[in-house]
C-alpha cells in the first residue's frame, strides 16, 4: 500500500464507503503478514517507495507462490519483482495473475497491464502492473563483456520495475575501447550509470572517468583463475582512483538497481 493507497482507503473509509468492520481487517495486515515461513513486510512500499522484492534462491515454487498472492492480495497498484528465480518458479507465479484485458495505447501508458514476464537471462520475474515513472532521468546499464549481460540484465530489470527509464550498452569493454566512445553521448545523457564487469574490473573507471553522473560498479564472478570468482573485479572497483564511482557486491545487478533507482528520484 503505497501513499496514494492510504488516502484513498482513509477517504473511503471517512466517507462511509469502507465500513470499519474492513478497515480493521486491512489494517491488520498493513505492516506485516505472518505467513509462518515468511514475514511479508506490507509497509516498505509506504516507507520505501517500493514493495518487498523476493529472492526466491531457497524458497519453494509453493513458499514463492505465497508470498506473492499475499503481495496481489495487500498492493493494487505496484510492480512486483522476483529475483534469482527458474522456469519452475515462475510456472508456480504465472498461475497467480489473471490475463489483462485488452487496453488502449493510452491506457497501456498509464499502467495496469499485469504482464507476467520471466527474464531467463537473470532469473528475474517481473509482474507489471504499473508503467509509471518516477525516476527523474536515465539510468544506463553499460557491461564490458557479453557475458557480464545476466547480471546487466538483473540491474536493467530492477531499474525498470522500480519506476525508471532504462537502457542499455552492452559488451563496450576496454579490450576495444572505440565500442564505448561510440555511445558518449547516451553516457552524458545518463543520471545514473550501473557499469557491469569481470575480468580485471577496468570499465567503471574509464566510464566514470567521461563523465559527471554517479556510477554504480558492478564486478561479476566473470573470469579465469586469478580472477578468484569475481574478487579481482571487485578489488580493482573499490580502488579505482576515480571519485564518482561506487561499487556493489560481485554479480549483484538488484542491489545496484535498487541503488541507481534511489538516486534517480532524489
Amino acid at each position: 500500500m503505497n501513499e496514494r493507497d492510504v488516502r484513498t482507503f482513509l477517504d473511503g473509509v471517512k466517507r462511509g464507503r469502507i465500513t470499519i468492520e474492513h478497515a480493521v481487517e486491512r489494517l491488520r495486515h498493513l505492516v506485516f503478514e505472518d505467513l509462518g515461513f515468511a514475514k511479508i513486510d506490507h509497509h516498505r512500499t509506504l516507507r520505501q517507495g517500493y514493495p518487498e522484492v523476493v529472492l526466491a534462491r531457497g524458497k519453494t515454487p509453493r513458499q514463492v507462490r505465497e508470498i506473492v498472492r499475499s503481495m496481489l492480495r495487500a498492493d493494487a497498484s505496484n510492480n512486483i519483482l522476483i529475483t534469482r528465480a527458474d522456469r519452475r518458479i515462475f510456472a508456480a507465479v504465472k498461475r497467480l495473475v489473471p490475463a489483462a484485458p485488452r487496453r488502449s495505447a493510452a491506457r497501456e501508458k498509464q499502467g495496469g497491464s499485469h504482464r507476467v514476464e520471466f527474464h531467463e537471462l537473470s532469473g528475474s520475474i517481473s509482474i507489471e502492473r504499473s508503467r509509471a515513472i518516477h525516476g527523474k532521468g536515465l539510468i544506463l546499464v553499460v557491461t564490458a563483456g557479453t557475458s557480464d549481460i545476466p547480471v546487466g540484465e538483473e540491474a536493467l530489470v530492477t531499474s525498470r520495475a522500480m519506476g525508471n527509464r532504462v537502457e542499455a550498452v552492452y559488451d563496450v569493454g576496454v579490450a576495444g575501447l572505440h565500442r564505448l566512445l561510440e555511445h558518449r553521448r547516451k553516457l552524458t545523457e545518463a543520471r545514473v550509470i550501473i557499469c557491469v564487469a569481470g575480468m580485471e574490473g577496468a570499465l567503471p573507471s574509464v566510464v566514470a572517468g567521461m563523465v559527471a553522473a554517479p556510477v554504480i560498479a558492478v564486478p561479476t564472478s566473470t573470469g579465469y583463475g586469478s580472477s578468484f570468482g569475481g574478487l579481482t573485479a571487485l578489488l580493482a572497483m573499490l580502488n579505482s582512483c576515480v571519485s564518482n564511482v561506487s561499487v556493489v557486491n560481485i554479480d549483484n545487478g538488484f542491489g545496484a538497481g535498487c541503488v541507481a533507482s534511489a538516486i534517480n528520484r532524489v
